[in-house]
């Protein structure tokens, strides 16, 4: 029974996505939810308490995904180049492959309410410091060119999110090619010669 809720919670989060994404947070109802799942309205709340937990859950289900990729690569004894790659490499798979739930994440965060929305931002600030940090380490080791780390960080970040015109595209480059090519061209700009 707790599976059949759960695989039931799953795709109310999964068509919350979806439609947050194309109407944004505001702008969605849990009426239209339950019109895109094919169930009662108030079946919704059996599942969710209300449509501020359903964006709590997508967001900090891939916050928490990007949060543990960083602290495990923040591990690791690799240069500042292979972490800076390992992480252009995850947030392009995550765009591929959570397309709608990252851009939940990346376009609709500040509709979280009180804590949420102040713990998130603080969280966000620190994921962006400590990227920068990597950078930062990279020029001082001469891997990298001396450039802003902040401007390094939004243009990975910022990169990753123009996937979103791939994912509504007909797709005419797989997914591995987008990958290798904005590795390449992204690290291309930042590694010292």
């Amino acid at each position: 029974m707790s599976r059949k809720k759960s695989a039931k919670k799953e795709i109310i989060l999964r068509t919350a996505a979806a439609m947050f994404r194309e109407k944004g947070f505001a702008a969605s109802s849990m009426r239209d939810l339950a019109e895109k799942i094919g169930i009662e309205a108030a079946s919704l709340y059996n599942h969710i308490q209300s449509k501020a937990q359903i964006l709590e859950e997508i967001i900090e289900s891939v916050s928490e995904e990007c949060r543990q990729h960083l602290d495990d690569l923040q591990k690791v004894h690799t240069s500042s180049l292979e972490k800076i790659e390992s992480l252009i490499r995850f947030h392009t798979r995550m765009m591929m492959n959570r397309f709608e739930e990252y851009s939940v994440m990346v376009s609709q965060w500040m509709h979280l309410e009180g804590d949420k929305l102040s713990r998130f931002a603080a969280d966000r600030r620190d994921y962006v410091k400590r990227m920068e940090a990597i950078v930062e380490t990279g020029i001082q080791n001469g891997e990298l060119k001396p450039v802003m780390p902040y401007v390094v960080v939004l243009n990975i970040l910022s990169s990753v999110r123009g996937l979103e015109f791939w994912q509504r595209s007909a797709k005419s480059h797989t997914a591995q090619d987008m990958e290798e090519n904005i590795v390449a061209h992204l690290i291309a700009g930042i590694k010292s010669l």
